[in-house]
């Protein structure tokens, strides 16, 4: 900003870092939560922290250090079998590896420099995420604030990848022209986190009665899926237009309305570019374009490889180590990555996450009473739909920095859920007054209240 700061902002977010897990440790792991929300997404600004001792590591410390703060607290996780899900899932992913190796299509993960044992670690980051969440948001308030910091990391985000994109002329598509972003890591993965998160937006604001908050996030949603058109990533409009339908499909119909309207005149809408890159899904002879095709040879070899080990698959993280079309390192698709790297019983442990998160977050907007609840449950619906739409064109699952936040996410839904529930609930089904419910939580707002339950009448005809 003209100021001459910038030179000190990786020196002081670093320092921020040590002094947040000081926090944590210290009895206020929320605080150490909030801090993380930004930094996130924003890859860009996590590498000029390398530059420091442990610096390639500050998120992880600082997640690690917000769990044993709360645990230290007295904290406990909510009840959720997707903490148990994710517990065996990261266990069996690492034996898988084992598995790999001793298949000979992988290095054996020993050594914290190896490229296979780098990935799962990152990958763990999602789980940890998570249950650094469900220990630490406890109340409504920091439900409330969680969702305030998502939506401030995702206008950062915005706003660098939309001034870079329209840094450049726009009249003719390139390829060239694409940007990854904050997110440091390409384009269609930018796309996919500005789908997931505009959606959540979208749905979050059809409970917002005060008209400031529900035209901010009118504004954010609106600013995301513009910011999200200038990646270019078919992938993410396809995620964006299926996640509308399901919103107008549970909550708004008129939508439905908007949706065959624009269907019908996108091409006069959407910048000139788009309609190229869109159109660009075949070639001027009618056949695939090479990215499509290039897909279709990846599936093709992947099927083969899942047919040869179809139980446990080839290893988590083994397909970067074999040899495929035009030397790619990734499936394109990332359920035929996990049906080839970790086989039915991989397969099968994803399946029952990703149920439990869709219906977590239904269940909590069809059955809670307060409109900040039901905006977040389905929000978190539609984000988690659009996010497993752009799987089918990608790994976009693995990644932190696209799915940090929809865990953080995640952790509030199923809290929030554990409170309203009797049925997992115990202090609920033992009858505790609301305002003991979570005991072991000193707060100045009461914990998350009980409700009850709505019929499915009247969730009918207020969705109406």
């Amino acid at each position: 900003m003209g100021t001459g700061l910038g030179h000190f902002i990786p020196i002081v977010a670093y320092m921020g870092f040590w002094v947040m897990c000081l926090l944590s440790l210290g009895g206020r792991p929320i605080l150490g939560l909030y801090y993380m929300v930004p930094f996130i997404p924003y890859r860009t600004m996590r590498d000029h922290l390398l530059d420091y001792p442990l610096g390639n590591n500050m998120l992880t410390i600082l997640v690690v250090a917000v769990i044993l703060g709360a645990l230290i607290k007295g904290n406990r996780l909510p009840k959720s079998k997707l903490y148990l899900v994710w517990f065996l899932f990261a266990g069996y992913l690492y034996l898988s590896m084992w598995i790999g190796s001793l298949m000979g299509n992988e290095p054996a993960p020993l050594w914290l420099g190896d490229a296979n044992f780098v990935m799962w670690k990152d990958y763990i980051v999602l789980p940890l995420l998570f249950v650094a969440s469900g220990l630490v948001i406890n109340d409504r308030k920091s439900v409330r604030n969680l969702v305030i910091l998502v939506g401030i990391a995702l206008l950062l985000v915005d706003r660098s990848a939309l001034a870079e994109s329209l840094s450049r002329s726009w009249g003719v598509f390139d390829e060239n022209k694409r940007n990854s972003g904050p997110l440091a890591y390409g384009p269609n993965q930018l796309a996919a986190f500005l789908a997931q998160f505009a959606m959540f937006f979208w749905g979050f604001l059809q409970f917002m009665k005060r008209r400031k908050v529900k035209l901010a996030c009118y504004f954010l949603a609106a600013f995301t899926i513009v910011t999200s058109l200038y990646t270019f990533s078919r992938g993410a409009y396809i995620a964006l237009l299926f996640s509308a339908f399901l919103l107008a499909i549970l909550k708004d119909r008129k939508l439905l309305i908007v949706l065959a309207v624009f269907l019908f005149t996108w091409q006069t809408i959407v910048p000139a570019a788009v309609t190229e890159r869109v159109s660009m899904t075949k070639d001027s002879s009618g056949g695939l374009d090479a990215s499509a095709q290039e897909r279709i040879d990846l599936w093709t070899q992947s099927r083969d490889m899942f047919i040869r080990s179809p139980i446990v698959g080839t290893g988590f993280a083994s397909f970067q180590f074999g040899q495929h079309t035009d030397n790619l390192k990734d499936t394109h698709n990332w359920y035929v990555k996990v049906l080839v790297e970790s086989g039915i019983i991989g397969g099968a442990m994803v399946a029952v996450m990703l149920i439990q998160l869709l219906t977590s977050g239904l269940w909590l907007f069809c059955k809670a009473e307060d409109p900040l609840y039901r905006g977040l449950g389905l929000g978190f619906f539609l984000a988690v739909a659009s996010c497993l739409v752009a799987n089918f064109f990608g790994d976009r699952w693995t990644y932190v920095e696209i799915n940090g936040l929809l865990w953080l996410l995640a952790g509030a839904v199923v809290r929030t859920r554990d409170s309203i529930d009797p049925s997992i609930s115990q202090n609920a089904a033992l009858g505790t007054p609301q305002n003991h419910q979570f005991p072991w939580i000193r707060t100045q707002e009461p914990a998350l209240p009980r409700q009850p339950a709505v019929t499915a009448r009247s969730w009918l005809a207020d969705s109406r």
